[in-house]
């Protein structure tokens, strides 16, 4: 089914409305669906690399708004919607621990959900079932799906094909190390 899945993505980046594709896609994968738009991202800005920002900002918005969707599932829709999805995704029996810390640290999920392969849509759904401050979801949502997308058409925009292998090989373990970046980042600056 996933394969499949990746198929029908893969072929919406030569549609003529590959935009829109990716904007439902990006959409729905903040949500419910188990494919990130990268692999929509990938061959279209290839395929059209004057408008790679124009794809990563489509990405971007529309992922952001997919992830107020989830947020929203969870906060209202949680016990009908939100725990079969959980449940499908496997993550349900974490939750009740979870949620119990989730809010001290809930930036930082969503900071390192919306760039790393950890599926977004969990943390959306968590976001909203446990009430985690609604300004705080966006910023963190916002600045993680920005960097992702951007510098993933940032490095195709430069590099081209050369690159695609690489990203689509070797993505979790980029954004992995983004993060660590990132979180190694701020403790320095904690402490300093």
């Amino acid at each position: 089914m996933i394969k499949a899945l990746y198929n029908w993505t893969i072929e919406r980046a030569a549609h003529p409305n590959a935009l829109w594709f990716l904007a439902l896609i990006s959409f729905v994968e903040s949500s419910i669906f188990p494919l990130p738009p990268d692999f929509l991202i990938i061959p279209m800005v290839l395929a059209r690399p004057k408008q790679a920002w124009l794809i990563a900002i489509i990405a971007t918005v529309a992922s952001v708004s997919g992830g107020l969707f989830g947020y929203v599932i969870g906060a209202y829709f949680f016990d009908i919607i939100g725990q079969p999805l959980l449940d499908f995704y496997g993550s349900s029996a974490q939750f009740d621990s979870f949620s119990a810390r989730y809010n001290d640290y809930g930036a930082w999920a969503v900071l390192i959900a919306g760039v790393t392969p950890f599926p977004y849509k969990v943390i959306t759904i968590l976001s909203g079932a446990t009430a985690l401050s609604l300004p705080i979801f966006m910023l963190a949502s916002i600045l993680a799906r920005g960097l992702r997308f951007f510098i993933i058409a940032a490095l195709l925009w430069r590099y081209g094909n050369k690159m695609r292998s690489f990203i689509e090989k070797r993505l979790g373990l980029l954004f992995s190390i983004a993060v660590a970046l990132v979180v190694i980042g701020f403790l320095g600056v904690k402490w300093l």
